[in-house]
């Protein structure tokens, strides 16, 4: 009676545990905040319902590239220490139900996003073409798979302004240079610090294949760069997206803090250092977007 019990209940939790692991929860609902923050700065009233589809959808959308990624690299995940216990290479997950899920959150994200209108689900489904088709095949022959996944990774900040305007121009424009520019120091510096076991899984992240010099170097200029497009809407050149000159100083400052921890793995060249890297940028991407939602609705 007990043993009988105690499966009863592990079941949802085993089912609800193997979701959130396969879609990688925490990766896809950050990506779904970008999504909102670039909602709210293109909107003056917030539709809920619009603002919902765009939740649920993206979160699907993510969640579904992430299924096909850890589908198609489960024999390599099963090599590292890091992926060796995701659903399918721990034996929690068969391929055919993880493909089943995936094909579901495809579809369902797809259609939920084309409620809000057609080029949302277009950039949606180019999001996961991309993520899947491209980047997920060139990481173990190339370190230009994070010039490739780049693309991907910035079309979630660009996504709400479309949802908000299904219009696609300079202000979500920008939105996409600054998140593809900060995918570079982020992603090299995860590369950085798990090195050893990326080489486990044969995966190529780093832009010249070793830690050293000229990968810090690399990480320091596309961080001044992502510093220096997150400052371009306060110039006044980006249509209706403005930063207001107290927000610019404020991005210029959780810059110099982003570039300061940069140049730091330049001099340290440390796991540690590179892992204190990878917190800051995803520090540095979330303030930005609430210093620009909040500088929106408070001037």
């Amino acid at each position: 009676m007990s043993l009988s019990t105690t499966r009863t209940y592990s079941t949802p939790r085993s089912l609800i545990r193997n979701f959130t692991e396969i879609t990688k929860m925490r990766l896809s609902v950050s990506v779904v905040f970008s999504s909102i923050a670039g909602y709210l700065l293109a909107v003056e009233t917030v539709d809920f319902y619009t603002l919902f589809l765009l939740c649920v959808g993206g979160y699907c959308m993510v969640g579904a590239s992430n299924v096909y990624n850890q589908i198609i690299e489960r024999d390599l995940d099963a090599l590292m220490d890091r992926t060796k216990d995701r659903p399918i290479p721990g034996g929690r997950m068969g391929v055919t139900s993880a493909f089943v899920l995936a094909s579901i959150l495809t579809l369902a994200g797809i259609a939920l996003l084309y409620i809000i209108n057609p080029k949302t689900a277009l950039f949606g489904a180019i999001s996961i073409f991309m993520y899947v088709s491209l980047y997920t095949p060139l990481k173990t022959k190339t370190p230009l798979a994070v010039f490739v996944g780049a693309f991907p990774g910035a079309i979630p900040f660009m996504l709400g302004w479309v949802a908000a305007t299904n219009d696609f121009g300079i202000e979500p424009g920008t939105l996409f240079m600054i998140q593809f520019f900060w995918q570079f120091p982020h992603f090299w510096a995860i590369g950085w610090f798990l090195f050893e076991d990326y080489k486990k899984g044969g995966f190529f992240m780093l832009p010249n294949g070793k830690r050293d010099n000229g990968t810090a170097i690399q990480i320091i200029l596309y961080c001044i760069w992502t510093v220096l497009a997150s400052l371009v809407p306060a110039v006044g050149v980006t249509g209706s997206l403005y930063l207001s000159p107290f927000a610019a100083v404020l991005i210029a400052g959780i810059g110099v803090w982003l570039i300061y921890y940069a140049a730091r793995l330049y001099k340290l060249k440390t796991d540690k250092a590179a892992r204190q890297l990878m917190l800051v940028s995803v520090s540095y991407i979330t303030l930005l977007q609430l210093i620009y939602v909040l500088d929106k609705f408070l001037r």
